[in-house]
């Protein structure tokens, strides 16, 4: 199963352009050339305090890769950061209904994010952030239908922390998340989220399935069941116009997690998508040997459990690369 590392979660960030993008960004501001010294990041999140350096304190923490590796601890250890990280959030609130003042305070925000995202990410604290209920905070940035860049990069942001939270499997964590509304909110970025989103989004997801109360949440409720492949099928349909096979890789995975399930292949007979039997998808997967193996497990397993029809599970399996 593909994990996504922290660099590849920052990669992800880059590649929708907050770094560069002067809309977020101020002027002045430019990239660390160099490695600060844990003195000199300390001195930067001392700066967090003061709101007329906390600006330029949050932008150089959460642009510079050199110091993620013991940023976090620093992080949680230093009085009142998360605090004060966790207040810079909630500013966001009061204009989340104004696309231009929420532009003004997405910079901000964001690197914030990215600061949660850094904690998150590391294995002593993770539980750290659940305990304080921390994913709470990002429910109104999930929430958002809007799909304007400010949005959409606080969307990311925000799904970045929970994706960091769940990389490593822990049957605690996704606990706590199928207790909040973390899912449905998942689902909705799933629906109205950019393709970088949607793949982010699906990887959550993917990663509670793992877990058999995740497996047992979709597939103990039909309407549960049917709001994901309802979901899934969609994202699956826009595919072939927008094509993305690392989104397409995380569908399958989903299906064929669900398909473990005998009650999820009974519902396979109505919810899966027709269009895993189209070239255009299938091309998009024919040089990943994994993925390919997993649409015929899923095929295999739906098969298996007789709930479909043998002759269309043969016509799809003969439509797949050798």
């Amino acid at each position: 199963m593909s994990n996504f590392s922290f660099a590849e979660w920052s990669n992800l960030l880059d590649q929708w352009g907050a770094s560069s993008s002067s809309s977020f960004s101020n002027a002045d501001h430019q990239p660390e050339k160099t490695i600060p010294t844990t003195t000199s990041v300390e001195k930067l999140i001392k700066e967090i305090e003061n709101p007329l350096t906390r600006e330029h304190a949050l932008f150089a923490l959460s642009r510079n890769r050199g110091i993620r590796a013991n940023l976090a601890p620093l992080l949680w250890n230093s009085t009142g950061t998360i605090y004060l990280l966790l207040q810079e959030i909630t500013t966001a609130y009061r204009v989340m209904s104004s696309p231009d003042l929420l532009a003004r305070a997405t910079n901000n925000v964001c690197n914030a994010l990215v600061l949660l995202q850094c904690v998150a990410s590391h294995p002593d604290l993770k539980m750290n952030l659940i305990k304080a209920n921390v994913p709470y905070y990002l429910y109104p940035f999930l929430e958002a239908k809007n799909k304007e860049k400010q949005y959409e990069y606080l969307r990311l942001t925000s799904l970045g922390i929970i994706g960091a939270l769940v990389k490593v499997d822990n049957a605690e964590i996704v606990h706590f998340l199928l207790q909040s509304e973390i899912v449905p909110l998942c689902l909705r970025c799933m629906e109205v989220g950019n393709e970088i989103s949607k793949t982010v989004a699906t990887f959550i997801i993917q990663k509670i399935l793992v877990q058999d109360e995740g497996l047992r949440y979709f597939c103990s409720f039909a309407e549960r069941f049917f709001a994901l492949t309802r979901v899934m099928g969609t994202m699956v349909d826009k595919l072939v116009e927008e094509p993305s096979s690392r989104l397409l890789k995380h569908i399958i995975r989903c299906f064929v997690r669900l398909s473990d399930c005998p009650r999820a292949c009974d519902g396979f007979k109505i919810s899966l998508p027709s269009k895993f039997r189209d070239a255009t998808i299938l091309n998009l997967i024919r040089d990943d040997p994994e993925a390919l193996e997993w649409l015929r497990q899923l095929f295999v397993n739906i098969a298996t459990g007789n709930r479909v029809s043998p002759s269309l599970i043969e016509e799809t399996l003969s439509l797949l690369p050798s």
